[in-house]
């Protein structure tokens, strides 16, 4: 796979590039430093630049225009691939930047007569709220206008024979006509205009029948209200048409604010990372720049408050850290000198200055952002199974409608065009359509706020039906830190000569073990010290492989690390004599010296999460490095009966290759770069937030709260969904199977088939926002 390279985009050759787009509005996104919010850029396997740029798409009310708007992206020079989803109304556009410009990318999307910006916050708040406002001033306009269709209406319907003069009948006729213009011409306009852009490139879209209902419907009554007498009879439809677009109108207006708050979860976290940040000059005096123009090794100040502007350690100062939008831990966490900080998150303690480690798409808070895109970019396989029953159907539509009002013009002439009409409305398919994409976004964005990133939406699906669940060990139910258990006083053959152990070299230990990097004497220095004072070491030094030696003030060499560099020849006998991993420290040549032994520490939500997994008839399979002892003992401690140690990442693989072979499906939750085949193999996979990162690469979902506890509430939350998706579908069927008859026989006319087209695409909608909620997935 290729790896991402630097997040700025190379110089540009002016002569090879094509000419810039004469729009003054698109000439700055060809910048590269502005290009940094929306755009990825990669090495790929032929040593190429290309870049992959994330799009806020205008103008979407239907799968069909997804299709649409990817066919004319295609179509550019320098475009290698392109993924548009209608229900995140967003693109993925893989671009090359020696053939094409961004500029031009967007001029394609807008030549197809939709609009499009890079998906930063700003204009992205603006592009909502924009769609917003047009959205409710054309509902407005058209359940005026019905209201008062329907007061023109009324006397026709309650007056009885010869009650209704027809002169008075006409204008009132005419009033409806008049009233219905601004419903035709500016109401409906997204649906003609969607119509006009599926025919134009001869794809079946949702618009379609919607379109030619409502102009049939406008047509014939025009035609009874200008002549009575003629082929169009004298029943007029405009109280049908105005209801009926308004209906509809408000469903996608509620359509609309559903797809708004999904958005605003990733606008959330982009506005977490702030805009500038003060940079220190090598002579300390501090200059604001543009977190875009911030580098690795950069020195930057942290106001208290503010936002911390990239990933980097703590220099100077103490504090504590809000991270609750990255991880979801609600609580501070303290941060001191050396302690990692993360981009996005919220100085709370003191101003701090800070060593800048990584940046742009590269942080943390990157790489969040990426993820919580492609997920709402991707069309998933449930997705695209409705979007291919979809089009069939509309056509099956239209002939229905065809084939309804050639018997009705033989039956009774009369209601033809209104049976005809009817039909065309009450069978678009809007709810199937919606029916899966609404529960996806909706089940992503509540994962989101839980800390669970997704990258591939279809893992939703896996993870509700896996049977089997590997487990790595370290780093994932365990933490990265093991934490230190006892200390005994043995002799050079390892022999515990007791459990009391000297203060003042206890001291000693914890305060030469904090010259180590090693995850063991880290854990021991992490250790808070006895009261004893602690020597001064000099002359420190770390063996690879052995361990640290430093003379104290009388010089006297001491040594901490394995038994064979602290013990040399002595340490024949007993060697491994204690089933935990442990460091020895004593003075060199001496006969006694201190063991200090460690234990894995399980996080604090593993065996919670385990034991409600198997309450919920998953099996589970412990796979670890470690030795088949150690495994065992702490799958002993979880309550896990299959525990498998000394593997390899072939034996992990293969473990995993033959419980699919049995015909189980196997999901993998892990952590290091071992993981990393695993995860890519697996049915669904789960990657820790704080994993490697070609681990995170090849994993379905990021848990970046690093809580056991949120991938049970995933699985949950997943089978939630994919109930409700069934809840949808089946009502989205029954809806067409019960009102398709009623439509051919008559029984339904247009402005209630509208109303029933409207109610079930926002029943779907509101069923689907039941995943949104913050209370705990059920069982079920």
């Amino acid at each position: 796979m290729n790896q991402p390279a630097a997040s700025f985009a190379p110089a540009l050759d002016a002569a090879a590039m094509p000419t810039p787009a004469a729009n003054d509005d698109l000439a700055v996104l060809d910048d590269p430093i502005e290009q940094q919010a929306s755009t990825r850029w990669e090495t790929d396997s032929a040593g190429r630049r290309v870049a992959e740029t994330s799009l806020l798409l205008e103008g979407m009310h239907c799968a069909a225009c997804a299709g649409i708007i990817e066919s004319a992206l295609i179509q550019v020079a320098g475009v290698e691939r392109a993924e548009v989803s209608a229900a995140g109304q967003r693109a993925q556009v893989r671009w090359c930047p020696e053939h094409t410009r961004l500029s031009t990318v967007i001029q394609a999307v807008r030549a197809a007569g939709y609009d499009a910006l890079p998906d930063a916050a700003a204009p992205a708040r603006a592009l909502r709220q924009r769609e917003r406002r047009t959205a409710l001033w054309r509902l407005f306009v058209a359940s005026f206008c019905a209201m008062q269709i329907m007061m023109f209406a009324t006397p026709s319907y309650v007056a009885g024979a010869g009650e209704l003069a027809p002169d008075l009948r006409q204008l009132l006729n005419w009033g409806s006509w008049l009233l219905s213009m601004p419903v035709l011409l500016f109401s409906a306009g997204p649906f003609f205009q969607g119509a006009w852009r599926a025919v134009r490139q001869r794809r079946m879209g949702m618009d379609v029948p919607v379109a030619l209902g409502i102009a049939v419907s406008f047509v014939a009554s025009s035609g009874a209200t200008f002549d009575p007498g003629g082929v169009f009879g004298h029943e007029v439809y405009f109280d049908s048409l105005a209801m009926f677009v308004s209906f509809l109108l408000g469903a996608r207006y509620l359509e609309t604010l559903a797809r708004h708050r999904a958005a605003e979860s990733l606008e959330q976290a982009l506005a977490a990372m702030p805009e500038t940040a003060q940079r220190l000059s090598e002579t300390g005096a501090a200059e604001t720049i543009s977190v875009h123009r911030l580098r690795p090794g950069d020195r930057v100040q942290v106001a208290l408050g503010a936002s911390f502007p990239a990933d980097g350690r703590l220099e100077s100062g103490c504090t504590q850290v809000d991270e609750s939008l990255l991880t979801g831990e609600s609580l501070p966490v303290p941060r001191g000198e050396g302690d990692e900080v993360v981009g996005g998150s919220v100085n709370l303690g003191a101003p701090v200055l800070v060593r800048v480690e990584r940046v742009g798409a590269d942080t943390r808070h990157g790489a969040i952002v990426s993820l919580m895109r492609q997920a709402l970019t991707q069309r998933p396989a449930l997705a695209r199974q409705a979007d291919a029953w979809a089009g069939p159907f509309l056509w099956a539509v239209l002939v229905s409608a065809a084939v309804a009002a050639v018997a009705w013009s033989w039956i009774e002439p009369s209601r033809a065009i209104g049976v005809a009409v009817a039909v065309l409305i009450v069978t678009c398919p809007c709810a199937l359509s919606l029916a899966v994409p609404s529960s996806l976004v909706a089940a992503a964005g509540a994962l989101a706020r839980r800390g669970v990133m997704l990258q591939r939406l279809d893992a939703l699906e896996a993870l509700a039906r896996i049977d089997r669940l590997f487990i790595d060990k370290t780093g994932t139910l365990t933490e990265d830190q093991p934490t230190w258990v006892g200390t005994q006083l043995v002799d050079s053959s390892n022999a515990p000569l007791g459990d009391v152990a000297p203060p003042t070299q206890v001291a000693a230990a914890i305060a030469l073990a904090r010259w180590s990097s090693h995850p063991l004497a880290q854990a021991l220095a992490a250790a808070p010290p006895p009261a004893a004072a602690s020597p001064g070491w000099a002359q420190v030094h770390e063996l690879a492989g052995q361990g640290l030696q430093a003379r104290d003030a009388s010089g006297r060499a001491w040594r901490l690390g394995s038994r064979q560099w602290v013990c040399g020849d002595r340490a024949g006998a007993g060697e491994g004599a204690s089933p935990l991993p442990a460091v020895w420290f004593g003075a060199a040549g001496a006969e006694l010296c201190l063991r200090f032994d460690f234990d894995e520490r399980l996080r604090a939500d593993a065996a919670g999460a385990v034991q409600a997994l198997q309450q919920e008839g998953v099996k589970l399979t412990l796979l670890s490095g470690d030795s088949q002892a150690r495994a065992e003992r702490l799958a002993a401690r979880l309550g896990l009966t299959d525990a498998r140690g000394d593997s390899t990442p072939q034996a992990k693989l293969a473990a995993l290759a033959a419980a699919q072979a049995a015909g189980e499906r196997a999901g993998m939750v892990g952590d290091g770069v071992n993981d990393a085949p695993v995860l890519a193999q697996a049915d669904v996979s789960f990657a820790m937030g704080r994993g490697a990162m070609v681990t995170r690469v090849h994993a379905d979902a990021v848990i970046v709260s690093n809580r056991l506890a949120d991938l049970v509430a995933a699985r949950r939350l997943a089978r939630r969904m994919l109930q409700i998706t069934r809840q949808n579908l089946g009502w989205a069927a029954a809806y067409n199977l019960a009102c398709v008859p009623l439509a051919l026989a008559g029984y339904l006319p247009p402005w209630a088939a509208g109303l029933g087209m409207a109610c079930s695409s926002l029943l779907v909608v509101m069923n689907s926002l039941r995943l949104s909620g913050n209370r705990e997935p059920s069982r079920n």
